[in-house]
């Protein structure tokens, strides 16, 4: 195992498993323990085949056929036992709803847990303080809790494997296209009260690949991208050339300095012992077009460029241009992770 190239601690996912970080040693080629790891990132299932095939016969790309994309998170009951609608494909609520379905509605807690905050005098109303639980609200009211106004805004998660040529902003001055394009299937199965707007956190240049997280959680999205969170991420890179062996320690040692300072990696290792131009990459860095501009300095070109993971969340079964909403579960770790 390579050293790290800093000494600052770094959070590891014991959920999740990635590529077996650790410096090539041809003496040990047939190793078959680290062969068969570093292989598992990157290699295809066995159905794959089958999927792609499926792509090419259906009308939409955006709309996840019947191979692709979890059935129950896109076309769920409307609400479960607690009342909660983390995803709904038609949320059908009044002018005037109960002020603990509009605090379950607003993603504060479940009907349930609303009438103890609201009995704990946690919720104002239009400045006043409510406590009675039957207590009934109009959707243009102010509704309060603990000093923050909430919204009925729905927060939905949804994950992308960007294809290339497509740029990550909502709209381009170039009329180039975006990634948005791709998601009209997502905006036709979500109807709710308020129409989301959706957008890319984080940035993968025009010619990047893989995953995208896409949400309308601006809370979620800042602290994502906040240098301060060191969100793990993962790339495999195809270089125009075999990365020599000194150039790969030197990666390893944090060794490359680049114009905005020291070039810092996790790790990196060779997730294919028979092709060296092959890379796997782990960073916490949010710099812009940070791997690219590393290899760039060691006169080698990325030719491919496909982020495998980040937060946790990783493309396996999701076949290229295609998106599916994240799971309940997900969500969850998404958060914790942070």
């Amino acid at each position: 195992m390579q050293k790290k190239s800093s000494d600052r601690p770094f959070k590891k996912d014991t959920k999740t498993s990635s590529i077996p970080y650790k410096k090539w040693d041809k003496k040990k080629e047939k190793n078959p323990v680290l062969v068969a790891a570093a292989k598992k990132m990157f290699e295809r299932t066995a159905s794959d085949d089958a999927k792609k095939a499926a792509l090419k016969t259906s009308p939409d790309k955006a709309k996840p056929s019947k191979y692709f994309g979890n059935k129950k998170h896109i076309n769920p009951t409307e609400e479960n036992e607690d009342g909660e609608l983390i995803y709904s494909e038609t949320e059908k609520i009044s002018d005037e709803l109960r002020l603990n379905k509009y605090l379950a509605h607003a993603g504060v807690a479940s009907r349930r847990a609303a009438d103890e905050l609201i009995k704990e005098g946690r919720v104002k109303v239009n400045g006043d303080v409510v406590k009675e639980m039957g207590h009934k609200v109009k959707v243009k009211d102010k509704v309060e809790f603990d000093g923050k106004v909430l919204s009925l805004e729905k927060k939905y998660y949804l994950l992308l494997n960007k294809p290339k040529d497509y740029i990550t902003t909502l709209k381009d001055e170039k009329d180039r296209k975006t990634v948005m394009e791709l998601l009209r299937g997502a905006f036709e199965q979500i109807k709710s009260i308020q129409k989301p707007r959706l957008y890319p956190v984080g940035r993968l240049d025009r010619n990047t690949t893989g995953v995208l997280l896409i949400t309308n959680d601006g809370e979620l999205a800042q602290k994502l991208t906040h240098p301060s969170t060191e969100v793990r991420k993962v790339y495999h890179v195809v270089l125009n050339k075999k990365l020599r062996k000194d150039d790969f320690n030197k990666i390893a040692e944090g060794g490359v300095v680049l114009e905005d300072g020291i070039a810092e990696v996790d790790e990196i290792a060779y997730p294919n012992p028979k092709n060296l131009a092959e890379v796997g990459v782990q960073i916490h860095t949010g710099k812009n077009r940070f791997i690219r501009r590393l290899f760039e300095a060691m006169d080698y070109e990325v030719e491919k460029l496909d982020r495998v993971f980040f937060a946790g969340l990783t493309k396996k079964d999701l076949p290229r241009g295609r998106w599916r909403f994240l799971s309940q579960e997900e969500v969850r770790l998404l958060k914790h992770f942070i």
